[in-house]
């Protein structure tokens, strides 16, 4: 489930995705096969190449990626996440969802 976002930066997100960019959006998340976990980054792109090369290049395993809709994504956790963000200077979204 995800919560803390507002519905237009959700629509900026798949109207990015779906020009084939590479686009991230950050919320907060409860899943309980992750009880350790309260927020995910989707890092999305309809181009599957390009975000299966994005991923190859961030040390992460190209197979993971969610083709389950019109948004294909990639979902960032725990280290990974800041790691990422950090390497995208997207620490607007760190401070604001708390990722430290």
């Amino acid at each position: 489930m995800a919560f803390g976002i507002k519905r237009a930066e959700v629509l900026q997100w798949k109207a990015a995705v779906a020009r084939g960019e590479i686009a991230f959006l950050t919320h907060y998340w409860v899943d309980p096969r992750f009880p350790d976990m309260r927020t995910v980054t989707k890092v999305g792109c309809s181009d599957l190449d390009k975000l299966s090369r994005w991923c190859v290049e961030h040390g992460l395993n190209p197979r993971y990626i969610h083709h389950r809709s019109d948004y294909p994504h990639f979902d960032l956790l725990g280290s990974k996440q800041r790691e990422v963000l950090l390497k995208h200077r997207l620490t607007d979204q760190m401070q604001r969802f708390g990722i430290g």
